[in-house]
């Protein structure tokens, strides 16, 4: 059977990365199919039920900030929010929010069906319609054949996947769901390299059966400042958290199951991410330690189901529970459903161009956890580009890429596939080293200018964005020019620990020391009037605080980044033949012909090829 319709974007799977694939693609104008095994499982939260946090909550302002939908269903969905690491500077500020787990799954599927380029259809996609190197539809378990000008592989941890639960094993990409057969062997012959990964994820408990006077309460923030620019959501009342902790009886406990372990037996020949291992891994890792930290999480308003963070574990059954009920607080805990781990199958980024379209199929995009990643959040955003770029693609545009100074997105993107990964990828802040300019409150300063020039930011989204920009401006104009007495401002000083003046100064120059904040400079009178009157909003008067206190910083890291986007501007052809340079490494020939950089500042990322290499390079292109 051949369906009738023709579609510009197939998207194969609805988890993160497939939900914003498939939105983005619509809402620039490509007619989208979406292919699920189930079509009540789209934007399943297959772990935690949060969004957010470190480096995490920047990548989903960012996606916000180009017009995406993650940051809306997030703040529709929240049940409590957080701004993570406010002790620190801004470019630390990280959001957070615990969601309502079904009800995030219904708010991106209302989004979806709202968007009437977008059709839906339930089976298992095995194959990959090739013609001439050329992605042009796909074939699904039933049969049933679909054109499209391009496919985007949003596989998730299904390829092949097998889940892991003791000594027990069964193939399945979720519990409860089937893996997804066909597609590796097709890619593999058509020669893709690929590997194995693993993940893991906790038992899930009855809340109603812990004692939560034994553990700590972790409550929201009040002022819910949410994830988009667009829209802001009273999330009604605040649910919390709360914290308990393992013990050495725990771990003893733990250790009993080890034999039976497929992490330590070698039935698990994937890789497990770094920085989210299992309780297993915990224990022997971490061997000095004799407490872990465990969060007990609530799935959502409406259930007593909960979600015990911190203790993501592949152990038999009956240890998991033996265990868990020498933990303080669910000494009589009973399980909904017991943690597992999951094995599947993934694809070297390095195959990959910064469009996320692979090297070797054109029209055919890979994005999420087939590339190595984990998180919903980096999932996300390599759906937005993949979905912009299958439009793109589709309509004969230019490709739509994101430099490691324009968006955390662009140093994901740009990380896996000069560096490549061989475990699950996870961003964090460290990883950027622009950090600074790459806040989460100035996301839609650097980014929503980028999303409306291509039609994904709506004009309602750039005009916003005008007015922060404006009152930003006249908030800075005025700090810098108002004067504030000796006699107000040394109160303040005095009472903050900080050097008192001896003559009238201009407001700015207090925003720069570190004991003042812009609050501290209410007491002028003149400053409150100016907010009032010229009704400047909140994101406004954190931007001015930041580029004042920060500006120094800010101006030294813009001014490299500009040189590290000279060498971003000199483009490297994608035939250029590097056996004709003689004069570099072995090493750094190899690696130049397996990853075909498409510039200077690529190559120079590369592991193996030297700065000597890179001026040998420049010198054969003329420069």
């Amino acid at each position: 059977m051949e369906l009738e319709e023709k579609y510009d974007v197939i998207v194969v799977g609805a988890g993160h990365a497939g939900c914003e694939a498939a939105h983005c693609a619509a809402t620039l104008g490509s007619k989208v199919l979406i292919i699920s095994q189930n079509l009540e499982t789209i934007a399943r939260m297959s772990c935690n039920p949060a969004m957010g946090g470190i480096a995490k909550g920047q990548i989903l302002r960012e996606i916000d900030a180009l017009g995406g939908m993650s940051a809306i269903i997030t703040d529709k969905s929240t049940i409590q929010f957080r701004m993570l690491n406010k002790s620190k500077g801004p470019a630390m500020w990280s959001p957070r929010a615990q969601c309502d787990r079904k009800l995030f799954e219904r708010e991106w599927r209302k989004a979806l069906e709202k968007n009437t380029n977008i059709d839906f259809y339930q089976d298992s996609v095995e194959q990959v319609i090739v013609e001439e190197k050329k992605a042009c539809g796909v074939k699904t378990k039933m049969g049933v054949k679909i054109n499209a000008s391009s496919v985007i592989l949003c596989n998730g941890t299904f390829l092949n996947g097998l889940i892991h639960l003791g000594d027990k094993n069964y193939k399945g990409g979720r519990s409860g769901e089937p893996a997804a057969e066909g597609i590796t062997k097709q890619l593999i012959d058509l020669g893709f390299t690929h590997g194995r990964m693993k993940t893991g994820t906790p038992p899930r408990l009855d809340g109603r059966t812990i004692d939560y006077s034994k553990t700590e309460e972790q409550k929201g923030d009040e002022k819910v400042v949410g994830f988009s620019y667009k829209e802001k959501t009273n999330i009604g009342e605040s649910k919390s958290c709360f914290i308990t902790y393992t013990s050495k009886e725990v771990h003893e406990i733990l250790k009993e199951g080890f034999e039976k372990s497929p992490m330590f037996t070698g039935r698990i020949q994937g890789l497990g991410p770094r920085y989210c291992p299992s309780i297993e891994d915990k224990i022997v890792r971490f061997s000095e330690k004799e407490r872990h930290q465990l969060f007990i999480e609530p799935e959502g308003r409406e259930t007593i189901e909960i979600y015990l963070n911190g203790f993501s574990t592949s152990l038999p059954e009956d240890v998991q529970l033996k265990a868990l009920r020498k933990v303080k607080g669910l000494e009589k805990v009973k399980l909904f459903r017991a943690g597992y781990a999951i094995e599947y199958d993934y694809f070297p980024p390095t195959q990959l161009k910064n469009s996320l379209e692979t090297k070797l199929i054109n029209n055919l995009f890979f994005c999420g956890q087939i590339n190595g990643t984990t998180g919903y959040e980096e999932a996300a955003c390599q759906g937005l580009i993949a979905g912009i770029n299958a439009h793109q693609k589709t309509e004969k545009k230019d490709e739509f890429i994101l430099s490691r100074s324009d968006a955390y997105i662009g140093v994901l993107i740009d990380d896996l596939i000069i560096k490549g990964t061989d475990e699950p990828y996870r961003m964090f802040t460290s990883r950027a080293e622009y950090r600074l300019l790459l806040r989460q409150d100035n996301a839609d300063i650097r980014l929503t200018q980028k999303g409306h020039n291509i039609g994904l930011a709506s004009d309602e989204r750039l005009k916003k964005l005008k007015r922060k920009i404006e009152e930003t401006n006249l908030l800075t104009t005025f700090l810098k020019k108002q004067n504030i007495e000796t006699d107000i401002i040394n109160k303040v000083l005095i009472e903050k620990g900080s050097a008192t003046v001896d003559q009238k100064k201009k407001l700015h120059t207090f925003l720069s020391r570190p004991q003042i904040n812009y609050n501290d400079l209410l007491v002028s009178k003149p400053l409150r009037d100016f907010v009032i009157n010229n009704k400047i909003g909140e994101e406004s008067i954190e931007q001015a605080e930041i580029e004042i206190k920060y500006g120094g910083y800010l101006n030294k890291e813009a001014e490299s980044a500009k040189r590290l986007n000279k060498l971003e501007g000199v483009r490297i052809p994608n035939d250029f033949n590097y056996e004709k340079l003689h004069s570099i490494s072995t090493e750094a020939k190899e690696k130049l012909k397996q990853i075909k950089p498409n510039s200077i500042g690529q190559a120079s990322r590369i592991s193996g090829v030297s700065p000597s290499d890179i001026n040998v390079l420049l010198i054969y292109m003329g420069r």
